[in-house]
C-alpha cells in the first residue's frame, strides 16, 4: 500500500496537483490481539486510519490502544473514525458535517493552517 500511495502522491506532485488533494484510508475492521488457532488473528473492532495530503497537518491522532485493557478481545478505539469524518467534511470539504453524520463529534486539527 505504501509504494502505490507513494506513486499515487508524486504523481499528483508530477502535475502540480498535489496541493488539492486529501486521501483517506480506513478499514472497517481491525485485528484482535491474540493469536487464533491458525497463527493469524480474526477480525477485531479498532483500525487505524491514514490521512495523506499536503493539506494534513501530520501526526499521530488520539492515544495508543492499550493490548492489555481489552473489550471482549478487541482493542479499545481511542479517537471515533466519526470525528475524523467530520473534521475532513467540514474543514475540508467545507461540508455541513453534523447534517452529513446526523450528530456532532468533536472536530480534530487535521489540516494545516
Amino acid at each position: 500500500m505504501d509504494q502505490a500511495l507513494a506513486a499515487f502522491m508524486q504523481d499528483l506532485a508530477g502535475h502540480g496537483l498535489a496541493d488539492r488533494v486529501m486521501v483517506m484510508t480506513w478499514s472497517e475492521f481491525g485485528r484482535r490481539v491474540n493469536e487464533n488457532g491458525s497463527a493469524g488473528t480474526d477480525h477485531g473492532t479498532a483500525a487505524p486510519m491514514f490521512l495523506l495530503g499536503a493539506p494534513v497537518k501530520g501526526g499521530l491522532y488520539g492515544s495508543e490502544p492499550s493490548l492489555s485493557d481489552l473489550d471482549n478481545g478487541n482493542l479499545k478505539f481511542t479517537t471515533d473514525f466519526r470525528s475524523v469524518y467530520a473534521s475532513v467534511l467540514q474543514d475540508y470539504l467545507k461540508a455541513p458535517a453534523s447534517d452529513l453524520l446526523g450528530g456532532h463529534f468533536e472536530m480534530l486539527p487535521l489540516l494545516k493552517a
